[in-house]
């Protein structure tokens, strides 16, 4: 008999005009000691199955049952661990694991209870921790102590709504590990919501994909033999053949084919592409390149109390025009400092940047920039939003023509239907497509883009990847993106630069990415060179890994690679 089981369920919210179908028609079995793992983007209903099964919901239609019974409510024997921490402010670590074995175990004594708890804190490796409180542990240990809560509950079964989408990747994976390694001691039964595909395949015994419509989509058994080593994923052939397999079918399902769109793009030019208007503008160092854009000798030192720091160093990169370049690297590579610096936001220490034969000096509508956070006016429409900077740069545009211009890279990065929607009304994936339009509105010489989808949960941030490529693709415009993103930053790029540790950053290593464009996941998934490219990025990264400074190869070593 299954442990949980759904029959016929659905599940709707509101009434007549108002009603929202979440789920349809869902039947599901978990079996005893199994970990599931459903996937699915944004708005599939992931997470209200998830209460459904905790009985923080109960269906529209249909019955759900644990070990044969009506589900009616919450119970002990279900265990749920949400994405939000939900600590108690006020209780240190043992303070708040304690709430749980205090309700679940009343009758021990104090000093049975506490050992209780040094176990559970001792399994989610917070001993070192245990007498301190929220506000002094890191987003990854506090959801380490929500493990552990939920763990001191003795649960028969685990429900995991993402309870690693709001940590850094590395935290995520050392915590996706660390829960693993407790299903593997008491083989409790679980389930676990998530958008990441490698955690999915890493974790599952199964996985079930969820259809926009509210449908459970196709299934997918994981056979790999455990261990699962993440290291050893990018060469594992059965590893790779799933990960694609589940990219096309989400892919397939979860982004709807393109409408290739009514509005055309007129013939108007911005005022930083009129040729009078570049002769007109003179920067201090600017010398002409045998590159579109030249990074010569850069340098960022802040002053400190403690004496000069320098940040980033002998920084030298040329890029050939309508090149794709990601940047790469660990945190506080200075990644984003050279990219501030190509903006002009940042003012540059030392060295030159050029562009189009001329120094960057300040900032300019010609360096178009894309943040993580779109930074949008939130009581303006969106095609208010990309307006402003569109009338700035096209004044000799008719006011028609300038309107058509928004209109179309509106349309192009799938909103020609929200083009009216106030920005705080829209959700993160929406913003930040208006975000992504207005840079390409503005018609830049040169886009940026600073992590523009690392807020966004991995299927939207696929979404708005294959976005960018298509747009990017139609207008061939120059762009450097910073990411953290191994397979982010090799399907977009023509190069992956990678970084060495801060401070006195500088390029590492440079790969050049010889893959056919237009590029789509899937197609790319299947190519045979992909995770030759991927294990190059990841071998640059593990050594670098925890702040390791190997000594860096000179800029005369890389280029000659």
């Amino acid at each position: 008999m299954a442990v949980l089981e759904f029959e016929n369920v659905s599940k709707s919210f509101g009434e007549g005009a108002k009603r929202t179908d979440v789920l349809k028609d869902i039947n599901l079995k978990v079996e005893e000691g199994e970990f599931l793992v459903l996937l699915g983007f944004s708005g599939t209903g992931k997470t209200t199955l998830i209460n459904l099964m905790a009985g923080l919901e109960t269906p529209t239609k249909g019955k759900i049952t644990y070990r044969g019974s009506p589900i009616t409510g919450p119970g002990p024997e279900r265990g749920v661990i949400f994405q939000n921490y939900s600590l108690m402010p006020w209780l240190t670590v043992n303070g708040n694991v304690s709430l749980a074995v205090d309700t679940m175990f009343p009758n021990l004594t104090k000093a049975s209870r506490a050992d209780k708890v040094a176990h559970y804190v001792k399994m989610v490796g917070l001993s070192h921790a245990a007498t301190r409180r929220p506000a002094e542990l890191s987003g990854g240990m506090r959801q380490r102590v929500n493990v552990a809560r939920a763990l001191a509950m003795d649960p028969e079964i685990l429900l995991l709504d993402e309870p690693l989408s709001a940590l850094d990747a590395l935290t995520r994976a050392n915590l996706a590990d660390e829960i693993e390694r407790i299903w593997d001691a008491d083989k409790k039964t679980c389930v676990l919501i998530t958008n990441d595909v490698d955690e999915a395949i890493l974790l599952a015994d199964r996985i079930i994909a969820l259809n926009p419509d509210g449908t459970l989509g196709e299934q997918f058994a994981v056979s790999i033999p455990r261990p699962r080593d993440r290291g050893d994923m990018n060469h594992h052939e059965g590893f790779k053949k799933l990960r694609a397999e589940i990219t096309k079918h989400l892919m397939t399902v979860g982004i709807e084919a393109k409408v290739e769109g009514s509005r055309s793009l007129p013939n108007v030019t911005a005022i930083h592409n009129i040729p009078k208007a570049q002769a007109d503008v003179k920067a201090k160092q600017s010398q002409r390149i045998d590159r579109y854009l030249e990074f010569s000798q850069l340098h960022k030192i802040y002053p400190t109390p403690k004496g000069p720091l320098t940040v980033v160093e002998d920084f030298d990169l040329k890029v050939d025009k309508g090149e794709f370049i990601s940047l790469i690297g660990h945190s506080g590579c200075g990644k984003s400092t050279v990219l501030t610096m190509a903006a002009g936001l940042n003012d540059v220490s030392k060295g030159v940047i050029n562009l189009d034969g001329r120094g960057v000096v300040g900032a300019d509508p010609e360096r178009a920039v894309v943040f993580q956070s779109p930074n949008l006016f939130p009581w303006l429409t969106a095609k208010e939003n990309v307006a402003i900077g569109v009338d700035k740069v096209y004044p000799r545009a008719s006011q028609a023509e300038r309107q058509d211009v928004v209109e179309y890279y509106l349309e192009r990065v799938g909103l020609a239907d929200s083009m009216d929607k106030e920005a705080s009304s829209m959700s993160n994936g929406m913003k930040q497509r208006v975000g992504i339009a207005r840079a390409f509105a503005l018609s830049p010489k040169l886009l940026l883009l600073d992590e523009p989808f690392g807020m966004l949960d991995s299927l939207t941030r696929w979404e708005l990847q294959e976005v960018l490529m298509e747009v990017w693709d139609r207008t061939k415009v120059t762009a450097i993106c910073v990411t953290h993103d191994v397979d982010e930053a090799i399907l977009l790029a023509d190069r992956v630069v990678m970084m060495t540790n801060g401070p006195q950053a500088t390029i590492g290593k440079i790969v050049d990415v010889d893959l056919p464009r237009p590029r789509s996941r899937k197609a790319l998934l299947e190519h045979p060179d992909y995770y030759a490219y991927r294990q190059d990025v990841l071998d640059f990264l593990e050594e670098y890994e925890h702040g390791a400074k190997p000594k860096p190869k000179s800029a005369k070593a890389i280029a000659a690679e």
